[in-house]
């Protein structure tokens, strides 16, 4: 019996074996490829939170360090505070290599850098300080922050305006049960009977600072709830303010959380002419007089320039500075951080423990 005769495959079914195998060939270096793309992504994440973390701490050490150096330089010099001193030099971009361990990766570039500075924060013009407590602007401020608009060439009717959303945004504090007795009317007429008779040495009540002003103005009304101003751009929502105004006035004011006085060793000419109610050419000579020898107390400025400023605010100026904004710029690897902290030093230092820091921003 003879066997039939096999019959060849069709060369289509070849084809498809050779096409099936080459997708799966596919489909699995797809998967191999997607699952080592995903490490990747996950080493990569793993590496940027570690230099977070670094730029974190080395941010934490250069203020650590800036208070140090004001702690020590209130020992050196407790009297005033002025530009020459070792606080107001500038941090050049320092490396860091020889200074941070950490584990070295073959062929990495590992650069870290640190630079910054410190500023002293008084010599700018604080905006708190053109409110009192009881929702009373302080008119002689109010005088101060005109002037200094002019001296920047804006307009000094803004003025009002954020000293109204400063009163307006600030909380009331009781008054004392014999002038809220004795003052009848409104809240804004024993508020501000309450400071003229503060600044004449009668027993009023004060405000944060400890003290008023006699020249009290009502503040404007103002929409709904105001934002309370924390910081610089927060001016931007005042209406009348821009952008490049407020570009315009970032080096010459500031937010501090209570009412300070004006450095006159450290402040700018632009703020200086305001505070004192002296013409720019006046306050440049200033400038190049407390070069040569900054004043070492109060009374020996107004010695000198009492003549010139006899319409100077009460309580507007020092030569003394409590709060400093350090600056800090730190790069590591492909990381880069930006920050500012705010630091406060007691004029009594000893007995506060030392300087603190008021709060960090980073950008």
């Amino acid at each position: 019996m003879t066997m039939p005769p096999t019959r060849p495959r069709p060369q289509r079914q070849r084809g498809v074996a050779v096409v099936t195998a080459l997708l799966l060939t596919t489909l699995a270096i797809s998967i191999v490829a997607s699952l080592f793309w995903q490490q990747q992504v996950e080493v990569r994440s793993m590496e940027n939170q570690r230099l977070h973390l670094q730029t974190r701490w080395i941010l934490r050490g250069a203020v650590d360090w800036a208070t140090l150096v004001l702690f020590q330089d209130a020992m050196d010099h407790p009297r005033y505070t002025s530009l020459d001193q070792v606080w107001a030099t500038p941090l050049a971009e320092t490396r860091l290599d020889q200074y941070i361990e950490r584990e070295r990766v073959e062929g990495e570039n590992f650069d870290a850098t640190l630079s910054g500075n410190i500023t002293d924060a008084c010599s700018r013009y604080n905006l708190r300080n053109l409110a009192q407590d009881a929702k009373i602007i302080d008119g002689d401020q109010l005088d101060v922050f005109k002037r200094l608009l002019s001296n920047l060439q804006l307009d000094p009717s803004l003025a009002q305006r954020v000293a109204s959303v400063v009163a307006f945004s600030l909380p009331a504090q009781a008054l004392p049960d014999s002038v809220t007795n004795n003052g009848g009317g409104t809240t804004g007429g024993t508020a501000g009977s309450t400071a003229g008779s503060t600044a004449n040495g009668g027993n009023g009540g004060t405000g944060a600072s400890g003290s008023t002003s006699s020249n009290a103005v009502q503040p404007v009304g103002v929409t709904g709830v105001p934002m309370r101003l924390l910081q610089v751009d927060d001016l931007l929502a005042v209406p009348g303010f821009t952008p490049a105004m407020v570009e315009r006035l970032r080096p010459f004011v500031i937010v501090l959380p209570e009412v300070t006085p004006v450095n006159v060793n450290t402040a700018p000419p632009e703020v200086l002419a305001a505070v004192a109610n002296v013409s720019m050419s006046a306050a440049n000579t200033m400038i190049v007089r407390r070069k040569q020898a900054p004043w070492a107390d109060k009374a020996n400025f107004d010695t000198e320039v009492g003549s010139q400023t006899a319409g100077m605010a009460p309580n507007s100026a020092a030569v003394k500075s409590e709060w400093f904004l350090v600056d800090s710029r730190i790069r590591l690897d492909r990381a880069a951080l930006d920050a500012e902290a705010l630091v406060h030093r007691p004029l009594n230092l000893m007995a506060s423990g030392g300087p603190s820091v008021a709060w960090v921003r980073q950008y």
